[in-house]
């Protein structure tokens, strides 16, 4: 049987070089960010502790890619609420839905590139025809991506209550709600999720 290839580790010592234990040399951030081009999976480690700081590292890629002219592409609205996030009660929510929308373009991108290059090639104007098909492309893949999302969202609904714009479940039955506590309680974890679905999409115009 076939074996799945192990990441590549690569060592940050204490003077920030970072060395790739799979080639044996010295390496940059550029070089890293190639490997994450090319597909080539790896993992970063302190020299010194052996802590994995594979998250910061590529967070520092990303920092210098958005540095150089012409490469940005986080929007500043979309920062901005990013950092919002921080420590809110949505946070434990967002790295979810961040990376099931970018999984989602990834796998479409294909498509996207076809329907952009069409619209280059026509030679006209920005709001030509198939410039604004491509946009309305991306539009429709977000609220594709939205809606599953939502759907997803219904397992942090323990009693099936349904939510304004989420895909709802079995209601609960009033009788069996066992009393007014049990009802209240429902009617706030209800609140929580509405008022969850209004940040959603929040996030989803930014």
């Amino acid at each position: 049987m076939a074996t799945e290839k192990k990441p590549t580790t690569i060592k940050k010592y204490a003077n920030r070089r970072l060395y790739d234990t799979g080639t044996s040399t010295y390496v940059t951030l550029e070089d890293l960010a190639a490997m994450v081009k090319r597909g080539e999976d790896f993992v970063v480690c302190d020299a010194k502790t052996g802590e994995d700081i594979t998250r910061p590292v590529l967070t520092q890629i990303i920092f210098e890619q958005e540095g150089k002219e012409g490469q940005s592409l986080l929007p500043i609205a979309f920062l901005r609420q990013l950092i919002r996030f921080y420590g809110d009660s949505m946070q434990m929510l967002v790295p979810s839905y961040l990376e099931f929308s970018i999984d989602k373009l990834t796998k479409e991108q294909q498509k996207f590139r076809d329907q952009f290059a069409s619209a280059l090639g026509v030679g006209a104007g920005p709001l030509a025809e198939p410039t604004r098909a491509a946009f309305q492309s991306l539009e429709e893949q977000a609220r594709k991506n939205m809606a599953v999302f939502r759907q997803a969202l219904t397992m942090f609904n323990p009693f099936g209550v349904p939510t304004e714009g989420l895909t709802t479940g079995p209601t609960l039955d009033e009788h069996e709600a066992g009393g007014a506590h049990k009802e209240g309680d429902v009617a706030e974890l209800k609140r929580q999720l509405d008022e969850l679905n209004k940040r959603i999409d929040n996030l989803s115009k930014g």
